[in-house]
């Protein structure tokens, strides 16, 4: 070719062109494609693909949430003088440039921006105070706000007018435990004495974060009741969302009243749930088979529930109307029953509690009833979309909270499968799968791939957050749910409208009729083999590469979404060879876990913080329960301290009194401890000041020494974790040492001087 014929082909409209956009026949046998020229030019025909019209929307909500995860990851709260404005700036600049090409990257990264200052505002919105340190008693005064039924106990939230409590600020609502049956009604004045606790922050490096949770509930501690309750006259009236709660609260108890009158036990806490959401009264063994088989998110009112609630009355509404000639031609009878429908679900989400994971549900529910009722399609990535930043908008914390992220990897799946359609196996009518789907067989195939890709979408969600997974949850969802779907949601929400009429015993026996199926299936379940699945915990940087690849698997519609299954894959092996550490130390320096010479973790002590020692054995993927007896094997303890040696043979010492520690810095590599420590102790200190400026411990034994990984980042100070100042010594600026060799170990006389 001529240099002039390239000169042509290089100028279009203007533009340079690096190669010619097209070749002729003749060109390609004297210059044939390369296959790396003819790859680049597939994939880059991909991406102009994916990049088309109507494709970014789906993509705003996901970069508006990773404005949100960043924020989470911030160890100081941003100031929002500074944070709102940059990002009102740059959502402006994208408008401004919307016909340009850079609008695309532009918009998301305003959306990411809009997302960092929406939690940014939130977090100020919700502003109150904390407590840091436990009060053996306090005096408080104020309003019930709920009640919540558990197995053992009951628990309420005190919305506080009044508090004597030395030493701790004037805190404005507490989360309060009372024995069973005693806790006061929900909108009563009361008076009482309680010891309070500081929010629950996480119990190893990675954990959950329960005070973030507490904080944007607005409770500023925990704690439990000393001695009785008083009811007082109240010096002021409730508010508007007091009288809400209690209106609200009234409901609920007047359906459990009446479910009780006809179900006990945990068939009437089952039917309490799935109808008010109040699922605390469940008793730990079917709990727990409910969760292993895979049931367990049945007693979590989300996109389900919702979906039945107002499915059922649409097509009952709908089918009334058509009993009429003139209605079912004249008028648009399944607008109509769309907005009965979406009234219902309305109503369904102030009953349940108006929890976040009932929140997205709702919004979901009525973006659909809304298409229907303005003729769109309903079901689309859009309407997810659209669903997933109403909430974020409204409760960005939502994002970190298993809940969302489950609920909405669930149903990117189901959006997936709907968009995809059935195979083509059930349009021969001839055939026997034609004969198949005449009989049932498709609504049977629908159910069971509609199972398998949501629990195969939220198993990456539980495995982190609960460090389990269902391995027969299909099976149990394809044996239970169609009775639940059929029969149990149905009767309740026949039983609801049927207690004004005093109707409902008959509604409430059928329910029973198809909890106790779903009860047998989950226990047939857990008795099947390997029914549970243990994983040990791994990394967040794991859990977001498994997100992403869900995201590109579902969004993107050329083949670039199979880059999606890579990256759920590359995912997958991070997270396996995830480290388990060698020491845990709890924040408080009251529970050490020490891997022993066999593999396994003992603790010490378990008696007095179980909570804690269930939490590292469950992200340890150790089946054990805290009584039993291997936890303590080869721990050693007195009336000063406890001590247990290692896998490497390093001795770990958790000395309760400083009688113990001449011994413990002589033979120890590690001395946990709540008291000061001699200048000259060789062991590697971690005291409580120092645990409080770092957070819960892990550490990991390497060829140098230990590695350690700190709860909590240097200088964290956030409105749910502030931070608290103390003096650290030189003493305690040991604990943030490197590592201590490992051929320090203590000779094996002084490891058996205990035994």
């Amino acid at each position: 070719m001529t240099d002039g014929g390239w000169e042509q082909k290089r100028s279009r409209a203007g533009r340079a062109i690096a190669w010619p956009p097209r070749e002729t026949e003749a060109t390609s046998a004297v210059f044939p494609l390369s296959p790396w020229r003819s790859f680049l030019e597939t994939i880059s025909g991909w991406m102009r693909a994916e990049a088309g019209p109507g494709r970014l929307l789906p993509w705003i909500p996901i970069a508006f949430g990773a404005g949100i995860a960043v924020y989470f990851t911030a160890a100081r709260e941003p100031v929002a003088a500074i944070v709102v404005p940059v990002a009102a700036g740059a959502c402006v600049v994208a408008f401004l440039v919307r016909r340009h090409a850079l609008f695309p990257i532009l918009a998301l990264f305003a959306a990411m921006l809009a997302g960092f200052a929406t939690a940014t505002l939130k977090t100020a919105r919700v502003a109150h105070p904390v407590l840091l340190a436990p009060v053996g008693m306090a005096t408080l005064e104020g309003f019930v706000e709920t009640h919540e039924e558990r197995e053992r106990t009951d628990r309420f939230v005190l919305r506080i007018t009044k508090i004597d409590a030395r030493g701790a600020p004037h805190l404005e609502r507490v989360r309060l435990s009372v024995r069973k049956g005693t806790a006061p009604a929900v909108g009563q004045y009361v008076a009482l004495k309680a010891r309070l606790l500081p929010p629950l922050r996480p119990l190893r490096p990675g954990g959950y974060d329960f005070a973030r949770d507490m904080y944007f509930q607005g409770l500023g501690a925990s704690g439990f009741v000393l001695g009785a309750i008083k009811l007082t006259d109240a010096p002021q009236e409730g508010d508007l969302m007091l009288r809400y709660w209690t209106a609200v609260q009234g409901m609920r108890d007047g359906v459990d009243a009446r479910i009780r009158t006809v179900l006990s036990g945990d068939e009437r806490a089952i039917a309490t749930a799935l109808l008010t959401g109040r699922r605390d009264a469940i008793s730990a063994p079917v709990n727990d088979a409910l969760f292993v088989s895979g049931l367990g998110h049945v007693l979590s009112i989300s996109g389900y529930h919702m979906a039945v609630v107002a499915g059922v009355v649409f097509f009952a509404i709908r089918a009334l109307l058509a009993l009429s000639v003139t209605l079912n031609t004249r008028c648009p009878i399944k607008k109509w029953a769309a907005a009965a429908a979406l009234v219902a679900a309305a109503f369904y989400l102030l009953l349940s509690g108006a929890e976040v994971a009932t929140q997205r549900a709702f919004a979901m529910t009525a973006l659909v009833l809304i298409a229907v009722m303005v003729d769109r399609r309903a079901i689309t990535f859009r309407t997810l979309a659209l669903a997933a930043m109403l909430v974020l908008l409204i409760a960005p914390e939502a994002l970190v909270h298993p809940s969302f992220q489950m609920s909405f990897a669930a149903t990117l799946a189901l959006v997936m499968l709907a968009q995809n359609g059935l195979p083509g196996w059930f349009t021969d009518n001839d055939g026997a799968l034609g004969r198949f789907a005449a009989w049932g067989g498709r609504e049977l195939f629908v159910l069971a791939a509609a199972s398998f890709v949501a629990g195969l979408a939220t198993t990456p969600y539980a495995a982190f957050h609960f460090h389990r997974i269902a391995p027969y949850g299909v099976i149990a969802n394809l044996v239970a749910m169609p009775v639940v779907s059929v029969l149990v949601m149905p009767a309740g929400l026949l039983g609801i409208v049927a207690i004004p009429f005093g109707l409902d015993s008959l509604f409430w026996q059928l329910m029973d009729v198809g909890i106790d199926w779903m009860i047998a299936v989950s226990q047939w379940v857990v008795a099947l083999p390997g029914a549970f699945g243990r994983v040990h915990a791994f990394g967040v940087g794991s859990l977001l590469v498994i997100s992403a690849g869900i995201i590109v698997l579902g969004l993107l519609r050329t083949p670039l979404r199979w880059a999606g299954a890579a990256l759920i894959g590359g995912g997958i092996l991070l997270a396996a060879q995830a480290t388990p550490p060698d020491v845990l130390i709890a924040r408080d320096a009251a529970s050490v876990a020490v891997r022993g010479r066999d593999g396994q973790l003992r603790i010490m002590p378990t008696a007095k913080n179980a909570f804690v020692a269930r939490e590292w054995l469950a992200a340890d993927a150790d089946a054990r329960v805290t009584t039993d007896p291997s936890l303590t094997l080869g721990v050693s303890c007195d009336a000063t301290g406890c001590v247990v040696e290692g896998k490497g043979g390093d001795l770990v010492a958790l000395a309760h009194w400083p009688e113990a520690l001449t011994d413990d810095c002589a033979r120890a590599k590690i001395i946990v401890t709540s008291h000061a420590v001699p200048a000259d102790c060789a062991a590697r200190i971690f005291d409580r000041d120092s645990l409080r400026q770092l957070g819960g411990m892990a550490l990991v034994r390497t060829d140098d020494g230990y590695r350690m990984i700190a709860g909590e980042p240097q200088g964290l100070d956030r409105p749910w974790a502030p931070a608290i100042a103390v003096e650290v010594s030189g003493v305690h600026r040991r604990a943030e040492q490197a590592a201590i060799p490992v051929d320090a170990t203590p000779a094996e006389a002084d490891r058996q001087a205990d035994d």
